[in-house]
């Protein structure tokens, strides 16, 4: 039943007192969280891996809002110039969000200039909330490495398109473990998928459902370096990648194939999203 206007406005506010009361939350906090604009952190996490790698000044698309609110927190830290404050999340963005993660004491994978759920937050405290929060989860043991629960679950994913198993070469957070791999294993979401007894068909199908689920894949070859065959696998929007991952993903969304040569992509087309998005369909 719909309700008289008046009658309607009578009612919201009761009812939004009643949920806050619900909630817990001070109705002066509750008010003043929603006054908040909200930074969307899957953008700008997506702007954080592409943007660095731009050759113009081209904006990520869907992230100029969000960034530029993280810039202006920033800029009033004095973290980062006022001139930087553009809605681009390049390279003096990424060093200076660094700065600030190493400011609040992270260390490591937790101050790679990747805004993480936590340092985010901390950041936005009085300014701005998050949505669409994203974090790799915990570090779990498979095949024989260690990954994190965000990647697994991709992985599984995949397999379940393929109907077949991955086996995994080598998995992330393998800190000099494999001196070829350029750093790219030493954070979280990447993994080198075995392709032995594979045709070259079944390795396109391969890369083809790892890209389809999320990850930034390309099939190597002994001809490019000093690897055997192999797939290699990069989770966007990991906020635990390396910065040489990060690179491999920009690299990616721009068509290109992750190299340090930097060549065209040599890879199966598909639409490029996240694993987040991938869910979302």
């Amino acid at each position: 039943m719909k309700l008289p206007s008046r009658a309607a406005a009578l009612v919201a506010p009761s009812l939004i007192a009643c949920l806050t009361a619900a909630s817990g939350m001070p109705a002066a906090q509750a008010a003043d969280a929603r006054a908040l604009p909200s930074v969307d952190m899957e953008a700008t996490v997506k702007a954080a891996q592409i943007d660095p790698r731009r050759s113009d000044d081209a904006l990520t698309p869907g992230a100029k809002a969000s960034v530029l609110l993280v810039e202006r927190a920033l800029r009033d830290r004095h973290l980062l110039d006022a001139k930087w404050v553009d809605g681009y999340f390049g390279s003096t963005t990424i060093a200076a969000f660094a700065k600030y993660q190493k400011s609040l004491g992270f260390t490591g994978l937790a101050a790679n200039g990747l805004p993480g759920k936590a340092s985010l937050t901390r950041l936005g405290a009085g300014r701005f909330t998050l949505t669409r929060t994203i974090g790799p989860g915990a570090r779990v043991s498979v095949g024989g490495g260690v990954i994190d629960t965000r990647t697994r679950s991709m992985l599984a994913e995949a397999k379940r398109l393929l109907g077949r198993d991955l086996v995994l070469l080598q998995g992330s957070y393998n800190r000099g473990g494999d001196p070829t791999s350029a750093g790219t294993h030493d954070g979280g979401g990447v993994v080198d998928i075995s392709v032995k007894g594979m045709t070259p068909a079944t390795r396109t199908a391969v890369v083809r459902a790892l890209r389809g689920v999320g990850f930034a894949a390309w099939v190597r070859s002994p001809d490019q370096a000093e690897w055997p065959w192999h797939v290699h696998a990069a989770a966007i929007n990991d906020t635990d990648l390396s910065s040489q991952a990060q690179h491999q993903i920009g690299d990616y969304y721009l068509g290109l194939n992750g190299l340090a040569g930097r060549g065209p992509d040599d890879g199966p087309r598909v639409t490029i999203r996240t694993w987040e998005e991938y869910r979302r369909r």
